[in-house]
């Protein structure tokens, strides 16, 4: 075995820490190989030099005063309380140290044993880390695992207003607004047990308070450092005071515009509302003064037409085609006030239970003979699509109007899709106005690869005689028209288009549970009337006129009436036989729903038939005719009226 002395010598010079030992006097007598390395000196010229000689030379003259202290209380301790010290090389530079001290009594006094260990690089870690701190742009406050605070950056310190040294020490509470003070060590204990870094509040809003009070909106990350005082928690806090101002800004403008854009589309909806007022009103005004001229034109041609039969080579056969003109202009001026009573969402319809997809079937060759061959048609048709109730005539004008707007569209071609599709609303779309109700809808998109529209036209699409057609080559009433059918069927009709992009009209129709009705064959002609008494109530005088000659011809006896009082009065009189009342429906003194509600009251049995020019409310349940209400709607040709009030003389 070695000698005691020989391993403890050998164990001294082989340590990776320089050490050095002095008498009591401060000479050095012992020096191992480390701190030889370590301070630059050769063994023979440290030993027996004062140990002041690797002392700075500012520290030098204070170091006597605490060697002979530790001499009168020699104990093992560590030199600085945890703070770096410095040590001076042969060279003269200064380095950092930790130094550690013990003593060993020996024969010829007490041995002061000083272990060097150069943290040069660790005090270099620690100042870059510093000045990472310093730098941060966000506060940093230290944690102590009893809560108080043990670390604060110079961030911290603008941030909530205190100086350093008043923080330190202090409860992490101090930061924290105080109706949230109670629940903070709860929540601290938990980090401490599992220290991962990790974000606070979980995208919740945090709030932090400066000295003076106030309070800012934070964000707060978390994370732990080990430290030779134990465990650390840094938080990182930043002020989002700008960021939530900016996006409480952010969304205050979003609010705004979308508040422009529902107000944009509900003037849109408004100005469509009253254009459809207005349409309504003069469509009425022109549907008596057509029937007028019609009849009364029908009534000259019918004479011209005999004279012409007559003398074929005279005058009258160029007289009857010029009338023939006029019939036929009358006839389309009939189709222009439909189109408007439609937008307006005033027309009288005649609804059933259809299947969507059978009527495009059913219309897909007029639609190809409408867009041309250089347009190509293709369908896409939801199998088990929902029936819906509706007017089947009006269902095959919007296809036939939104396909000839297509074709304009597409000059050098293109394609036109119809698709069909089940859809429900369970909560309205946002933006629309008016809001699409929850339920269930057959859905028609039709689409076509077009020029599309610009966002400007897009806004008047609706709007009646707005057009961007050349003059002369369209009315501005084809999308109007669109509009006010699916309106009136209690849908929804949105355009989706952009310039160079195409255009998709999408209509939503409700669904209902009824059975689509089988196709009928139409009613077999009946006979000419048999001489019964018609009274005929009309407050226009040359409509009632024009009427009372119509019936007349036909072989109907006729008594005529300005309004319902002169008509009751009439009724009243039980000598008069009136098998049938003709009655406008708008008139003054009183309206013709009530006049009839009188007349039933002194002839329950007497049968009625209305006169009007648009669908009034109380002729109309839900914008579809009542079905024990018979109608005959103006402008009407003579055989319009004569054959309805066959049909309900017929029913009576």
């Amino acid at each position: 075995m070695f000698p005691l002395e020989t391993v403890a010598a050998q164990l001294v010079e082989a340590a990776a820490d320089a050490i050095i030992g002095t008498d009591q006097d401060g000479r050095i007598v012992l020096v191992n190989a480390e701190a030889e390395r370590m301070f630059g000196y050769t063994r023979a010229q440290l030993l027996d030099q004062p140990i002041e000689a690797l002392i700075p030379e500012p520290l030098r003259a204070r170091h006597p005063r605490l060697r002979d202290g530790y001499v009168r209380e020699p104990k093992p301790r560590p030199m600085g309380a945890g703070r770096a010290l410095s040590a001076r090389r042969a060279d003269g530079s200064s380095f950092p140290t930790e130094i550690s001290l013990s003593a060993i009594h020996t024969e010829d006094g007490i041995l002061i044993v000083s272990v060097v260990r150069d943290v040069t690089d660790r005090v270099r870690s620690e100042a870059k880390f510093r000045a990472l701190l310093e730098a941060a742009p966000d506060a940093i406050v230290g944690v102590a695992t009893d809560g108080r605070i043990a670390l604060v950056n110079a961030q911290a310190e603008r941030m909530f207003g205190y100086p350093r040294d008043e923080l330190f020490g202090q409860p992490i509470e101090i930061l924290i607004p105080e109706s949230l003070r109670p629940r903070h060590p709860a929540h601290r204990a938990r980090y401490f047990a599992d220290p991962r870094p990790r974000p606070m509040g979980e995208g919740q809003p945090l709030s932090a308070v400066r000295k003076d009070g106030t309070r800012f909106p934070a964000e707060i990350s978390l994370s732990s450092i080990e430290t030779e005082d134990g465990l650390i928690v840094s938080a990182a806090v930043r002020d989002v005071t700008d960021r939530v101002e900016a996006d409480a800004e952010r969304e205050r403008l979003k609010a705004a515009a979308e508040r422009e854009r529902l107000e944009a589309r509900l003037h849109q909806s408004q100005r469509l509302e009253s254009l459809g007022q207005l349409a309504g009103g003069v469509a009425h005004d022109f549907n008596n003064l057509l029937a007028v001229m019609l009849n009364y034109t029908n009534f000259v041609a019918e004479l011209i037409d005999d004279a012409a039969a007559r003398e074929p080579d005279g005058a009258w056969a160029d007289a009857a085609a010029d009338l023939r003109q006029v019939i036929r202009a009358g006839n389309r001026a009939t189709e222009l006030t439909h189109q408007l009573l439609a937008f307006g969402r005033r027309e009288v319809v005649r609804p059933r239970v259809l299947d969507l997809n059978s009527v495009i079937i059913e219309v897909e060759q007029l639609l190809r003979r409408t867009l041309g061959e250089h347009v190509r048609l293709h369908t896409e048709l939801a199998p088990g699509l929902w029936p819906v109730l509706a007017d089947p005539g009006q269902i095959e004008q919007v296809l036939v109007n939104l396909a000839v707007n297509a074709r304009d569209a597409m000059p050098q071609g293109g394609t036109l899709t119809v698709h069909t599709l089940n859809h429900e609303v369970h909560e309205p779309p946002p933006g629309t106005t008016p809001a699409v109700r929850p339920g269930r809808y057959a859905r028609i998109r039709i689409a076509d690869t077009g020029t599309g529209m610009p966002p400007d036209v897009l806004d008047r699409v609706f709007e009646p005689f707005f057009t961007t057609k050349p003059k002369g080559q369209g009315t501005g009433l084809g999308l109007a028209t669109v509009y006010g059918i699916i309106s009136q069927a209690g849908g929804y009709t949105t355009v989706q288009s952009a310039p160079g992009a195409g255009t998709a009209f999408i209509a939503l129709i409700p669904a209902t549970d009824d059975i689509p009705e089988p196709a009928t064959a139409p009613p077999a002609r009946r006979p000419r009337p048999g001489g019964e008494t018609i009274l005929v109530v009309e407050d226009e005088d040359a409509l009632r006129e024009v009427t009372r000659r119509i019936l007349t011809r036909s072989g109907y006896r006729v008594h005529t009436a300005a309004n319902g009082p002169e008509a009751i009065k009439i009724a009243e009189n039980h000598d008069q036989v009136i098998d049938l009342v003709l009655t406008d429906v708008v008139m003054p003194h009183m309206q013709g729903k009530d006049l009839a509600d009188r007349l039933h009251t002194i002839r329950p049995d007497l049968p009625v038939v209305f006169m009007s020019g648009y669908a009034e409310p109380f002729v109309v349940t839900d914008g579809a005719l009542h079905p024990d209400v018979n109608l005959v709607t103006k402008p009407f040709t003579e055989a319009d009226l004569l054959d309805t009030l066959q049909r309900t003389l017929a029913g009576a």
